[in-house]
């Protein structure tokens, strides 16, 4: 018996292929089921079975279009209300796929009907746990996703799923969480990459805490989450679409100028330091990196035209596969080329790049707006002093907010710092990124002696 793990670093997420005598189970897969079914081959297996641990919040799910493709049986939690033929599955089920066996245990908390599924072999032995959104690393998934009225129940349930399974499972039992590593369905940092029951025991706030404890601490640590989360949770329910992956038309400079024109979105793809240094004036800049997917879901105004603008026909085939997973699937189409053979002639805009040395030496001689872009809890820490916080999320409706003249904009790590400023840009300002990480030991604010504690 093999368990692969399939990682999506741009969304904190992993499903899982487990295969065995040319039968795989598939739990919470993505959307681009290609990779699936690649991994599958591979291993000589056919996929029999398709699980889901609970209606996702972060992405759009592959798991109908898969079991559809591989001809698998469809599982998703019974209590979900879904649109589409499915086994339903509920508390004390037994899925069997060849030699493998499925225990469905009920685990709610991250959502109401959300399961963990216990992998035996044949002889009834435990090999592991998808534990979904329930027991991660250190930590559990958030319980607010379904809005304020469920949370205080929802994360008391939380706490009892995380026992529940603590008890019943071996201490040696593997743990494979969905959610975790980066996702925002984690209420607080998780920690590593692999982890057991047992070890969860020490380390896990359901398993270290009484019950009001662990609530009063997770409730109080929840922060904002990407608004593209409202979308995901009935397209899934509803039935995703077949995944798309084809690539979107392509854009001349004329349309280009037209569609910027027009105060479209238009978003450069390359990294932070080259669009500042040139680009088209009016467009937005999220670089295509491992941050590119939650911000540019989380900013995105839903369902409005969206171009893109990459170096390369990989970088537009790479953000369109991330862009699926959320279910941004109509791109208004892709240009493709460096910003001077795009620009028709029109000069470039551009804006200056530095460090926190360099916010600190320009401090030191005069005074400098400064503009902090992170988020809530971040701020909560410390910022720079006499800096202005407006968490990237909610810069687009704040911008009166933003002093005139010259804006020297810093985030955690440079990236958020760099979106603000193709706002600010497109929005006429003139913006200063502060590239590096806040809190970096050797570079970041309190190095330089910009730190200033709450």
């Amino acid at each position: 018996m093999q368990i692969d793990v399939i990682e999506t670093t741009s969304l904190g997420d992993r499903s899982y292929l487990v295969s065995s005598d040319g039968a795989a189970i598939v739990v919470d897969p993505q959307r681009d089921i290609d990779r699936v079914l690649k991994l599958a081959a591979d291993r000589g297996a056919r996929v029999t079975t398709v699980v889901e641990t609970h209606l996702h919040n972060d992405y759009v799910t592959g798991g109908l279009e898969l079991a559809r493709t591989a001809g698998a049986d469809y599982v998703v939690p019974a209590g979900d209300q879904v649109q589409y033929e499915r086994i339903p599955a509920s508390d004390g089920d037994v899925l069997a796929a060849g030699p493998m066996r499925l225990r469905v245990v009920h685990t709610p908390g991250h959502t109401h009907h959300h399961v963990s599924y216990v992998l035996t072999d044949g002889a009834g032995a435990v090999q592991a746990v998808f534990t979904g959104g329930s027991m991660l690393y250190g930590a559990t998934g958030r319980t607010d996703l379904l809005g304020p009225e469920h949370t205080t129940t929802l994360t008391h349930a939380q706490f009892h799923s995380v026992r529940r399974l603590a008890a019943e499972l071996p201490a040696g039992t593997p743990v494979f969480p969905t959610h975790g590593f980066g996702s925002f369905c984690s209420a607080t940092p998780t920690s590593g990459t692999s982890s057991t029951v047992g070890e969860q025991a020490a380390v896990n706030p359901a398993l270290t805490q009484d019950e009001q404890s662990f609530v009063d601490q997770l409730l109080a640590g929840l922060g904002a989450y990407p608004a593209y989360y409202a979308h995901m949770g009935p397209t899934n329910a509803a039935g995703p679409a077949p995944v798309d992956l084809s690539p979107p038309r392509r854009v001349e400079a004329g349309e280009l100028a037209r569609r910027i024109a027009e105060g479209e979105w238009v978003v450069d793809l390359r990294t932070r330091t080259a669009f500042a240094h040139g680009h088209l004036p009016g467009t937005l800049n999220f670089e295509l990196s491992t941050n590119f997917l939650t911000y540019l879901g989380w900013l995105y105004d839903w369902g409005a035209p969206l171009t893109l603008i990459g170096g390369s026909e990989s970088d537009v085939a790479e953000a369109r596969r991330e862009l699926v997973r959320i279910g941004i699937d109509r791109l208004a189409g892709a240009a493709v080329g460096t910003p001077e053979e795009l620009s028709g002639g029109t000069p470039l805009g551009s804006y200056a790049v530095t460090d926190f040395a360099g916010l600190a030496a320009a401090m030191a001689e005069r005074p400098v707006q400064v503009l902090d872009t992170r988020r809530h809890d971040e701020r909560a820490t410390g910022g720079v002093r006499g800096s202005r916080h407006i968490p990237i999320h909610e810069l687009a409706g704040r911008l009166d907010e933003v002093p005139a003249g010259e804006v020297w904009v810093y985030c955690g790590s440079g990236y958020r710092a760099s979106i603000a400023a193709s706002v600010l840009a497109r929005a006429g300002r003139t913006p200063v990124l502060v590239d590096g990480g806040y809190g970096d030991p050797e570079h970041g604010a309190a190095a330089v002696g910009l730190h200033d504690a709450p």
